[in-house]
């Protein structure tokens, strides 16, 4: 079974992908893959917003003759980011406490 809980969250495992290392895209979202199902042109549209928003900025480098585009959390994206898992320990606490009911007895 899957769990579909939409754009927020999938915003949130981006930043937080970040907030461990610079990365590009297509390691991105294979890191994202591991924890929710996302296609490359389901991922970009929501890097394009996270930086229009300010909480991404993006650098180029060389790698074997091409340059790829590197994400990198802002000011602004770090602080989101610890807003993020305030918000997702609040609301997994919440949801394992009703998912749980019954379980003990």
């Amino acid at each position: 079974m899957a769990f579909q809980l939409g754009a927020g969250l999938l915003e949130a495992c981006v930043l937080g992908v970040l907030a461990d290392e610079d990365t590009y895209g297509y390691k991105l979202t294979q890191e994202v893959r591991n924890v929710m199902s996302v296609s490359e042109s389901t991922l970009y549209p929501v890097l394009r917003r996270l930086m229009k928003e300010g909480y991404l900025e993006t650098y180029d480098q060389e790698y074997m003759g091409r340059n790829r585009r590197y994400y990198h959390l802002s000011a602004k994206g770090k602080l989101k980011h610890l807003d993020n898992i305030k918000e997702w320990t609040h609301f997994s606490q919440n949801v394992d406490s009703l998912l749980r009911k019954g379980e003990l007895k």
